[in-house]
Formats: structure tokens, sequence, C-alpha cells
């Protein structure tokens, strides 16, 4: 194998990966991601992981700092089965450092369900593991530039039609439920999303059960912060329609089931909320004994 040439990523199978890699000596470090990329697979989250991959590999690999020290390189479960069986590995995607002397440790092993795979938090643990640091280099994304600009020239537009009659602009109602959609993305861990980088939902790759709720309080997935989206919704929609049938003078028949579907959505969904913390956070409800 050309270790000099210019590939970012080398992929390898069983016998490239007990040669290069598992026997000894080396006088390199090597990154391994252990994915499954076919079609068949249906890896959503092993696309994404591959992507975030690719640009930390092609950052350290065309970087003025690249040495032969740290290598990059893949190995596909239909490629490399033996390989993951040898290492007792039956998740993926899964990142994994082998330093060039002893075994890999528990370190050695990115914690990607309490980090994410963005490619700056590889490029950081990469630093911990081998004193080698990488800046990472994005390709240049223009998306939300453009987004930011379609949106303020469809601002801009409405308020020009609309400029002989603004007084929508002063409606109470309106911002309220602007404010309530910044309130939920931000309650239900949409910057923690934005920052960590963490994988919709989490499949199995020998059983194919997708989890959409992390077991763990330090993580989460996308897919968890849209559910706890929804259910603070539901919660607040139901105490809108508690307090709509405490206030208001109409009908008391029609009030009365206001109040029972609002106090319905409150029962329901706070027990569903209250049901996902508790997996999460597995001490709960808490003692005393809990505390000292």
């Amino acid at each position: 194998m050309e270790w000099s040439s210019r590939r970012s990523i080398f992929r390898m199978n069983g016998d490239k990966f007990r040669k290069f890699i598992k026997a000894p000596p080396r006088n390199y470090s090597m990154i391994v991601m252990f994915t499954a990329l076919q079609p068949q697979r249906q890896c959503s989250v092993c696309r994404q992981a591959n992507e975030e991959y690719q640009i930390l590999a092609n950052s350290w690999r065309y970087s003025s700092a690249f040495c032969n020290k740290l290598f990059f390189s893949m190995v596909d479960y239909d490629e490399g089965s033996d390989v993951f069986q040898q290492l007792n590995m039956n998740s993926a995607p899964t990142f994994m450092h082998f330093p060039p002397k002893g075994r890999p440790k528990r370190a050695d092993t990115f914690d990607l369900q309490r980090i994410g795979f963005a490619a700056e938090q590889l490029a950081k643990w990469i630093a911990d593991r081998t004193d080698v640091h990488i800046r990472v280099f994005r390709p240049p994304n223009y998306s939300g530039t453009i987004a930011l600009a379609l949106l303020v020239s469809l601002v801009g537009g409405l308020l020009y039609l609309r400029r002989n009659n603004l007084e929508f602009i002063y409606n109470k109602t309106g911002w309220a439920m602007v404010s309530l959609c910044i309130v939920f993305a931000m309650t239900s861990g949409q910057m923690w999303n934005h920052i960590r980088g963490p994988p919709y939902a989490h499949k199995n790759p020998h059983n194919g059960q997708v989890s959409y709720i992390h077991g763990s309080s330090q993580a989460q997935f996308v897919a968890e912060s849209h559910i706890i989206l929804v259910l603070n919704a539901a919660i607040t929609m139901g105490m809108v329609l508690l307090n709509e049938a405490a206030t208001s003078k109409g009908d008391v028949g029609k009030r009365r089931i206001i109040c029972l579907v609002g106090l319905g959505l409150v029962v329901f969904f706070f027990s569903f909320l209250l049901s996902i913390f508790r997996s999460k956070y597995h001490g709960y409800p808490y003692s005393d004994l809990d505390f000292e």
C-alpha cells in the first residue's frame, strides 16, 4: 500500500487490516472508521458520518502539516465482516484509534453517542490521542446565506405590498406564535444538535432495530429533539385551552369541553415526556440518599 499517495482515506478489507494495522511494528497511528455504507444496509447515519470523516481526512491530507505520523482508513462491513467479528463490534459507525505501540485502550474508541461525529469533534479527539492537531477546512456552503437573503427578500416584499396597512405588525398573537416557535426549538435541544452534530437516530446493524431516544442523559439524537419539541407544543396547547376555558365567558358546556380537552393534552403528553426523562435519568425519582 502506498502511504505517500494523495489518497485521504484507505479502504481496507480483512487482510489489509491485519497486515497494516494489527501486525507490528508500526511507526504511525491509524484512525479507522468501521461503517456500513452499502445501500442494502440502510444506514443513513453511516453516510452522514462518512461525509464528516471525509472532510477531516482531506483537511489533514492536504494541509501543510501533513506527515506520515497519522493515516485514515475505513473498513466497510461488507468488505471486512471478519474484522467486525474479530473486534466484537456490533454497531456502526464506530471510530477507533490504533496507536503505533500496544493495544487500543478504552479512550481510543470515539464516544460517538455522547459527542456526535462532527469533524471538529473528531479532530479534538485525535489531538488528545495522538498529539496531532488538525485544522478542519470545510468546503464553502452558501445555503445559509442564500436562505437568509430569500427570507429578507420575502419579508421586504411583504412589507412593501402591505405598506398601506401595517397593523399586522402589532398583532400580539402572531408575535406570540413566533416566540413560542423559538422557545420550542431552543428547549428541545436544537442548539446542542447544531454544536455536537449527533446522528438523527441509531440503527442496530444486526437486528435492524432503530432507536430514536438516546439511553444516556449526556447525549441525544436529532429525532429525540423533534419528539420533545412536539410534546412541549402539545402541553402548551393544553395549557392555552385550560386558560381559555377559565377566562372566557361563553357557553358553560363548551367551556367544560375545552377544559377537558386541555386537561387531557397536559396529562397525556406530560406523562409521555416524564417517561422519556425517566428512561434517560435512571435514578429518577431521586431520594435523599442520592445527594449524600
